[in-house]
């Protein structure tokens, strides 16, 4: 695409030509209709004018020699001597009442027969030269003028005129183009000035733009830099973030898989190799839980991202996760309840987010829970919050840990726990304006409750499903 000085110069100047070319056009038009009313008055006067003289109350003698002189002077005009150029472009005749010419200009063209209609015409003579002619009819005199004039000098005048204008508005076009391109670049200075400046920054620079004075209208896209800026470091931070933590947990389930793969080879009976086969399984289910979870954790953490959330049913999201979920908890030798009121409960969510949040949930809820256990769901309406609710039957918490609880990698009394289950909650609750609670049953085990507000606008976009028993 075009520069937007050239962009911008191209149609002004453009606007101005053609403004230009009409305005022209139009003083040509008004120039002709002008000088043609100029003209004809002009004619028809000379006419009245020289009638006056023809009427002149003189005796036939003396009319005669008047004809005469008027004849004999106009035949002697030399206009490149003692006159003007356009002499002999103007000129008139007289008729009597009988139609003989009594004065007559030599310039002026033969006509056999005096014209009849009084008033302006317009008349070709023999060279094939336009006239325009006035006809004045005397009654009382029985005189009948002819006044013409040559149309080439009204043309030759307009000419002169459109010349005299026309070279003034091009020549000062020009002028103004050239300090219409001025000021367009004096204008545009400071975005030039940003560009240059971005044009100067280092590839990997991320340091928001300070670029003073700006005008108002670049103020947008220096904000809408920054912005992006900031996103992209957030974005490189939680890269960061997530290599050194994925660095960090993997290297001890790394390190105890070595160890189980050395004891395999180096076993000698068939129990011992078994054994080592065995732990060396679990280790490999233990990192790739531990994957799961950082990956979960990866995708939960983006905030600035669109989201494209839609109405669910929250009941019936959790019913759909619990279905997926009984034939795992059954296999591990516990029991599942759902209690729920009959009614509606809609929020606004994506419903992966939910069934990530209860999968977690369940999964610490199974950790904890003795053998033949049951695993209490519940789902109410508190006030404009919908709570829900995972009940085990395990040891509970020890108030002094509830905080770390929520801390990544910290995993209580679970050797093969990533310690991320209840971080992943915690972030899920935040997106969904709601908060996750953990409290002892009275009873003995530990109730973890989810509160998403009623009617809530969900910030997560999730287009992922989690990985059971994570």
């Amino acid at each position: 695409m075009s520069s937007i000085r050239r962009r911008t110069l191209t149609l002004i100047i453009g606007l101005l030509f053609a403004g230009l070319l009409i305005l022209t056009a139009f003083n040509l038009h008004d120039s002709n209709h002008e000088i043609d009313e100029v003209y004809d008055a002009q004619l028809a006067q000379h006419a009245r004018l020289l009638l006056g003289i023809m009427r002149m109350p003189n005796s036939s003698t003396d009319q005669a020699q008047l004809y005469h002189a008027f004849n004999l002077a106009l035949s002697q005009a030399i206009p490149q001597v003692d006159g003007h150029p356009y002499e002999s472009k103007i000129a008139f005749q007289v008729w009597s009442r009988k139609g003989s010419l009594l004065v007559r200009t030599t310039s002026a063209p033969a006509l056999a027969v005096p014209p009849l209609e009084p008033g302006f015409s317009n008349e070709r003579d023999a060279g094939d030269r336009q006239w325009r002619a006035f006809i004045l009819d005397d009654q009382d005199s029985g005189l009948r003028i002819w006044v013409g004039e040559r149309v080439d000098i009204r043309s030759d005048l307009v000419g002169r005129i459109m010349r005299h204008t026309l070279w003034p508005n091009i020549v000062g076009s020009l002028l103004l183009t050239v300090m219409i391109w001025l000021a367009i670049g004096w204008g545009l200075r400071p975005l030039a000035n940003m560009a240059a400046t971005l044009r100067a920054r280092h590839s990997g620079s991320l340091e928001p733009l300070h670029l003073e004075p700006l005008p108002s209208e670049l103020e947008p896209m220096q904000a809408a830099l920054n912005r992006m800026l900031t996103q992209i470091q957030e974005v490189l931070g939680r890269e960061r973030r997530f290599i050194a933590d994925a660095a960090h947990e993997l290297r001890t389930p790394l390190a105890v898989l070595r160890v189980h793969a050395q004891n395999l080879l180096e076993a000698g009976t068939e129990q011992e190799r078994r054994a080592s086969l065995e732990s060396l399984l679990l280790g490999v289910d233990r990192a790739a839980r531990l994957v799961n979870q950082l990956l979960t954790m990866a995708r939960l953490e983006p905030k600035a991202q669109q989201h494209h959330t839609q109405s669910v049913d929250l009941a019936q999201t959790v019913r759909e996760s619990l279905v997926q979920l009984t034939p795992w908890l059954l296999s591990k030798g516990l029991e599942l309840s759902f209690d729920v009121d009959e009614r509606d409960y809609p929020i606004r969510a994506e419903a992966a987010s939910i069934d990530i949040a209860l999968n977690n949930l369940i999964s610490n809820a199974v950790n904890f829970s003795p053998a033949n256990g049951v695993i209490n769901v519940r789902l109410r309406q508190a006030g404009e919050q919908f709570e829900l609710s995972v009940e085990d039957q395990g040891p509970g918490i020890d108030e002094a840990e509830r905080e770390r609880l929520f801390e990544r990698f910290y995993s209580r009394g679970n050797a093969h726990g990533a310690g991320l289950g209840l971080t992943i909650v915690s972030v899920i609750a935040h997106h969904l304006g709601g908060r996750i609670n953990l409290d002892n049953l009275p009873q003995g085990g530990l109730r973890a409750t989810l509160s998403i507000p009623c009617n809530q606008r969900s910030r997560l976009s999730s287009a992922w499903m989690p990985q059971r028993g994570q």
